[in-house]
């Protein structure tokens, strides 16, 4: 049956009110008064709301104390304790450098975003309880736009905390989401706050007048070949410009008005027309309502029996009396309840009618997420209505419906999470078609989407079909099913929060706003490994010329938003093509390490003689990590120590240094080091095998990529392999960009057994703000270049948090308290050891994957590090599915990688989504000393499945082979 919104305020209408079934919206009556609340419980009233400078009217002030109310009683039913009232002393913060997500708004509708803001950014999400607890300014430099500021608000902390805080200076608010509407209460005060915002808004009341006009949203909707809408005739009076012309719909019939009065002939044959077409299919009653922003909150709906044309002409003519322009009367089929009579199937109840609610999240990249389905049954011969069905999940639901087969319930969530999918990927494709103005403001976007959903069959196979689009209704339904998990039970295990998706959206859009305007200093452009940090600066509104192909629709790259960083660039080449890339290009060698304290002398001299006014320098090239520490120290910048950065850029000094850090507390870094040995020298090698024990491995000092790094057993293979590295990787011409311009010292270092991984922290501060783990294949012996990786890890959650322990335990042991590091890790049945540190984000595709599962760019996380900004990650960054690749390398696929899996070939299906590309060379060079040419990696719901579906591409692609056998690469990741 139809899906509808509570019972509310009646309105004139003269065909009578028995046959009438009326919505509200989130204001309540039309007094201009909130409802009368009836709020059981105990909690203080002697709370300051009232916020100085704005003081409220009567009204306003019965509005705040209903929703503070509203809030704690929501909480007690939560089992949360009250909020506590500390506005007596303000908090101070840091006015324009921390993330500050608001919300005004219902606390019943948005208390699953609330609570989850709470864990994901606490003291971040603010609720605000009345539009006088915020203030417009007008935004200096861009016209007709303005700053939110946050005088008052609720904060939300982890446990459910929440405190009643005043803010001096006001906060600025870096991402705004409003309950919006044009009934009596705060709704027109949001709306109005909400437009024309330098800050990121997830919702304006330009696009929820697009949304809830539900014939506009039904011609969308029908335009996607995976959504599927009631059949509707629709009388539209003086169409907006959306709904006119443009290609037809199935089964939706359009006839524009140009007048309400003498249409009794027209609309009795369109009307009979339907009533006879096939496009009702078996639905044996319609239903007759309005559509348009203004009946939003006072919606009337009648039923008829399909048979009976006269009653339904009747009220078509009464209600196209009401219309104003761009408002339509609808005739739209009633789909009949889902019933499927299978062969052995238990006798039939009672018929039931079941009503699906889905919240879907726009996620990175603009793509669509399921977040939640939550469900409503009722009776087959009556409506279902939001807040008057009790919430449940969808196989609970489909069970009471006798639906409940697993092939059943697996087959119906899929299909409503394609359309529900569908339906945003719609709505973003309108609002990317339309001005700033229609939308509300240069940052108004829509981040979530409530649909709901009818089940019914069709083809004899149950199809969910869309009826309307909303904001807070289904969301509100869904936090009102994780509330069954909020007071914690045995055996009760705890659902993830809907708002998930959307809170990690809602501090993704902030770190963009808190960098809008920043200057940074970049040092080293790197290679054509690199090339994704030029992508992502183009489209996160850096102004530089495209160069290449753009960025495929399936890469993981954000599209593009107006915030105008400027990028300048220190690099030794130049004819580098990142040059003409940036605001300000500086060639300068970076390449002569002996001399980097001068260097950074020298450079600090040139930023200052161009009258640079930087917030940040940063690198994620090895070479330049010691000369950006300097030349941060040189101009007063946020960095790590140089000597922290020495100490991480040496790997024998990074072990020497951890073994001897026994701690407190504990455990001591000294837990994680590995004996190892500094070799400069012939002699050295000596000296090291009486020291090491062997086996062992040896590697350059300062090298990356694992070249040069090799198993030994004895001593005269140390002494064999020293003696060929000084003799073939002299300096930086024998092998760029792996770290030789520091001199081809080596080290020798016990072989650890055991599994490998990588941990990619972001650290501010000397705190943790995230941790990636993932895991790596068993390597090619006597060698070690990587050949296979899984993300997320497939370890017990115990070992994940001793490999993150263990990284975080190091970087901070070697002084690295700001910034994004890749530490690389062994875990051996004593736990983990340290293999390397790397004091620089991730190289090959770790960046690309970590972005594509998480959401979280550790570029954009480390530029925030630089300009001393602390990050706005989620505190618990979900994966959103598992990704395996394999490395390919010239010297066993030269071959394929020349013809059959050509770069070509393998960029086509990265772009056609059957696997995910990272490049790392740019020729097919073949070398003794090798690193990956590049990465293929496929994805998958499970790590199984990734696996398969990799196995199954290497061998048809021909990267699999006796020599490189991929099976045996991927076992580890079982």
């Amino acid at each position: 049956m139809l899906s509808l919104d509570p019972l509310g305020p009646e309105w004139d209408c003269p065909l009578g009110s028995k046959d009438l079934e009326e919505e509200e919206g989130p204001w309540g009556g039309g007094s201009g008064l909130p409802p009368p609340g009836f709020f059981p419980g105990s909690w203080s009233h002697e709370v300051g709301l009232d916020c100085k400078g704005s003081p409220e009217g009567a009204e306003a002030r019965a509005w705040t104390v209903y929703y503070y109310s509203l809030l704690q009683s929501c909480l007690q039913q939560a089992g949360l304790p009250e909020t506590q009232d500390r506005s007596q002393v303000p908090r101070t913060g840091c006015p324009g450098a921390e993330v500050t997500l608001c919300i005004l708004g219902s606390p019943c509708t948005f208390l699953s975003v609330l609570l989850e803001g709470g864990v994901q950014s606490p003291g971040n999400m603010l609720l605000c309880l009345s539009p006088a607890w915020l203030t417009k300014v007008p935004a200096p430099g861009q016209p007709g736009e303005a700053a939110l500021l946050v005088s008052k608000a609720v904060s939300f902390h982890p446990g459910g905390l929440t405190f009643l805080d005043d803010f001096v200076p006001p906060r600025r608010a870096t991402y705004f989401l409003a309950g919006l509407g044009l009934g009596p209460g705060p709704g027109r005060e949001a709306a109005e706050l909400a437009r024309d915002l330098t800050c990121p808004t997830g919702a304006s009341a330009e696009l929820a007048r697009l949304l809830e006009d539900r014939l506009l949203t039904r011609r969308l909707l029908a335009q996607q070949g995976d959504v599927a809408v009631p059949a509707t005739l629709a009388f539209t009076y003086k169409p907006p410009a959306l709904l006119r012309g443009g290609d037809a719909s199935p089964g939706l019939r359009l006839v524009e008005l140009n007048g309400k009065e003498g249409q009794e002939t027209l609309v009795k044959e369109e009307v009979g027309a339907f009533l006879h077409s096939e496009a009702l299919g078996d639905a044996l009653q319609v239903a007759v309502k309005l559509s348009g922003w203004r009946w939003r909150g006072r919606q009337a709906l009648r039923l008829y029996p399909r048979t009976e044309l006269d009653p339904v002409v009747d009220t078509v003519l009464a209600l196209l009396e009401k219309l104003e322009e761009e408002e339509s009367v609808l005739v739209e089929a009633v789909c009949p309840p889902a019933r499927l009579p299978f062969p052995g199937s238990p006798p039939p109840g009672p018929e039931l009618a079941l009503r699906i609610c889905a919240v879907v999240c726009r996620t990175q990249g603009d793509r669509p997420l399921l977040s939640k389905v939550v469900c409503g049954v009722g009776r087959g011969d009556r409506p279902l209505r939001h807040q008057n069905s009790l919430p449940r999940t969808l196989e609970v639901a489909l069970a009471q419906c006798s639906l409940g087969e697993a092939s059943q319930v697996t087959d119906v969530r899929r299909r409503v999470k394609a359309a529900a999918e569908a339906a945003l990927a719609a709505v973003l494709a309108l609002e990317a078609g339309l001005s700033a103005e229609q939308r509300g403001g240069r940052q108004a976007r829509t981040d979530f989407l409530g649909v709901d959903f009818v089940l019914t069959v069709a083809g004899r196979a149950l199809t969910p079909v869309a009826l309307e689009l909303n904001g807070g209704l289904c969301l509100e339904a869904c936090g009102a099913l994780e509330g069954l998990w909020a007071a914690p039970r045995p055996g009760l295990v705890a659902e993830e929060a809907a708002a998930a998706p959307l809170v990690e959206t809602m501090l993704r859009r902030s770190a963009r706003y808190l960098m809008e305007g920043k200057q940074l200093l970049l040092l080293g452009a790197g290679g054509v490994s690199k090339k994704f940090v030029w992508e992502a600066a183009r489209d996160y509104g850096l102004k530089v010329p495209s160069y290449g192909p753009a960025p495929s629709k399936s890469s993981s790259q954000c599209v593009a938003v107006l915030w105008f960083l400027q990028l300048h660039l220190v690099e030794s080449d130049p004819n580098h093509f990142a040059s003409q890339l940036v605001q300000t290009f500086i060639h300068f060698d970076v390449t002569e390490h002996q001399r980097d304290e001068e260097n950074a002398r020298l450079l600090a001299e040139l930023v200052r003689a161009r009258g640079l006014q930087l917030d940040g320098c940063f690198s994620y090239w090895d070479d330049c990590l010691v000369l950006t520490a300097l030349l941060c120290q040189e101009l007063g910048l946020p960095c790590s120590p140089p000597a922290a950065m020495r100490l991480a850029k040496q790997k024998s000094r990074t072990q020497l240094h951890l073994l001897c850090r026994h701690g407190p507390p504990w455990p001591a870094p000294s837990l994680y080091a590995v004996p190892c040995c500094p070799l400069e020298s012939e002699a050295d090698v000596d000296k090291a095998v009486r020291q090491v024990p062997l086996p062992g491995v040896m590697k350059l000092e300062f090298g990356a990529g694992a070249v040069g790094v090799r198993l030994v057993e004895d001593a005269p293979q140390c002494h064999e392999h020293f003696s060929r590295i000084a003799r073939d990787l002299q300096g930086e011409a024998d092998h760029p960009g792996i770290g030789l311009g520091w001199g081809n010292a080596m080290l020798l270092m016990e072989f650890i057994e055991g599994t490998e991984h990588d941990v990619d922290l972001v650290l501010f501060g000397g705190r943790l703000l995230a941790a990636f783990v993932s895991d790596n294949g068993p390597t090619r012996l006597p060698g070690f270049t990587e050949t296979a990786a899984c993300m997320p890890t497939g370890l017990a959650p115990e070992q994940e948090a001793q490999l993150v322990q263990a990284a975080f335990r190091c970087c901070l042991g070697c002084g690295l308290l700001d910034g994004v590091f890749n530490v690389e890790l062994k875990l051996t049945g004593a736990g983990p050891r340290l293999i390397e540190i790397n004091p620089r984000m991730g190289g090959f595709y770790l960046r690309d994957w970590i972005l594509e599962l998480y959401g979280v760019d550790l570029l954009l996380a480390a530029a925030m590090v630089a300009c001393g900004l602390r990050p706005a990650l989620p505190a618990h960054p979900r994966a959103r599915g598992h990704l395996v690749g394999v490395m390919c390398l010239v010297s066993q696929h030269l071959q394929v990688l020349s013809s059959t899996t050509s770069r070509e070939t393998l960029q086509a299906l990265h772009d056609q989504g059957l696997l995910r590309l990272n490049l790392l060379e740019e020729a097919l060079v073949p070398g003794e000393y090798e690193e990956p040419y590049c990465s293929v990696a496929c994805a998958g719901p499970s790590p199984a499945e990734a696996r398969l579906r990799l196995l199954g591409l290497c061998q048809g692609l021909g990267i699999d082979g006796p020599h490189y056998p991929i099976a045996y690469f991927l076992s580890h990741f079982k």
